[in-house]
């Protein structure tokens, strides 16, 4: 469906139900996990653009609490994998049993394995081999599952949500860039400040997370996915995007001087798609029918920080990928115009 046929077809009833839900969800999994508000966010827009996720931060600051929560939030099944160097594919994806029936006779039976569930937390993805991690390409992009010759979907919908654990390096295989590129973003959990420590310790016995007090239905979540098919993209909002990531690259044209002396490789046309279906996300939960600039800038950051390959200089002067793309969110000129510097604001209103 093209963006004008998207535009005529939301009614405004229909969003505002949309951003009441999601409200609704936020608040609860606001509940379940205390003080990550912009995390919980984030997660709600990842999911509402049906990508996968990859959370990193230190043990026990409830990755695996707030995944599990919003699989009951969302009535959506829910599978753990602890993923160790010694876990082969069959584990996460199934195998083939010899089973005999009544009969005597025998034949090779599917066993589904975990990843055969709408939410899959893949915790501490990094510590698998590559040969377990390449497994999960299939199934994180296209949605189904293949072995001895057969393909099997997966449920709709399906979310990877992995974790990685950015202080045990030893025993590890970090993430081939074309498995990170499957990720719609990368967030960091940031351990909780001295209040929410302070609320969880006298709120809750032994950390233990609350029920969610409401639930959304399947047919509620479809909703909300029905309206993220109708969320207009204005054409000079999706340009922006397109020199957004160009400008990642070293040898583009929209490049700046910092990312021309410290990338290597810059983000794929995945990303570009990535950063318009998140932008949708983030004008559906602010109950607006269009997306703007502002969401653009506020969802960026999460597509690009983990797809942008620096060189051994960023390495050798500890430059972030974040700080690049900071730089760029705030250097780039979002009209794609060239303005004078010294134009006043009401000049610029009425170019």
């Amino acid at each position: 469906m093209g963006n004008e046929n998207a535009k005529r077809l939301l009614e405004p009833e229909q969003l505002n139900r949309a951003a009441a839900l999601a409200k609704t969800i936020l608040e609860q999994m606001d509940r379940i996990l205390l003080g990550q508000n912009e995390l919980h966010q984030m997660v709600l827009i990842g999911l509402l653009s049906r990508g996968h996720i990859l959370l990193e931060g230190v043990p026990g600051v409830g990755k695996t609490a707030m995944i599990k929560g919003l699989g009951q939030l969302m009535n959506l099944t829910f599978n753990r994998v602890q993923f160790t160097p010694d876990i082969m594919p069959g584990d996460i994806l199934g195998s083939h049993i010899l089973q005999e029936d009544e009969r005597g006779k025998r034949e090779m039976v599917f066993e589904p394995g975990p990843i055969f569930s709408h939410i899959l937390l893949a915790d501490e993805i990094n510590r698998a081999s590559p040969k377990t991690q390449s497994a999960m390409l299939e199934a994180m992009q296209e949605g189904h599952v293949t072995l001895m010759g057969q393909t099997r979907p997966l449920p709709r919908p399906f979310f990877v949500l992995a974790s990685q654990n950015p202080i045990e390096l030893e025993g590890t295989y970090p993430l081939p860039e074309a498995q990170l590129d499957r990720f719609l973003f990368k967030l960091n959990v940031a351990c909780a400040p001295v209040e929410v420590m302070d609320a969880i310790i006298t709120s809750r016995r032994r950390g233990e997370p609350p029920v969610p007090e409401k639930t959304v239905g399947p047919a509620e979540l479809e909703g909300l996915f029905e309206v993220m098919e109708h969320i207009f993209l204005p054409r000079p909002v999706s340009r922006y995007i397109a020199r957004l990531v160009s400008a990642t690259h070293p040898d583009s044209a929209e490049a700046i001087e910092p990312v021309r002396q410290y990338v290597s490789y810059g983000a794929s046309p995945r990303a570009a798609i990535a950063i318009a279906e998140a932008a949708r996300g983030k004008a559906l939960i602010s109950g607006r029918p269009t997306v703007g600039f502002e969401d653009v800038r506020a969802v960026a950051p999460a597509v690009l920080n983990h797809r942008i390959i620096l060189n051994y200089k960023a390495r050798f002067d500890t430059i972030q990928s974040s700080v690049l793309i900071e730089q760029l969110l705030t250097g780039m000129d979002e009209t794609g115009m060239t303005l004078p510097a010294d134009i006043t604001l009401k000049e610029r209103a009425n170019v």
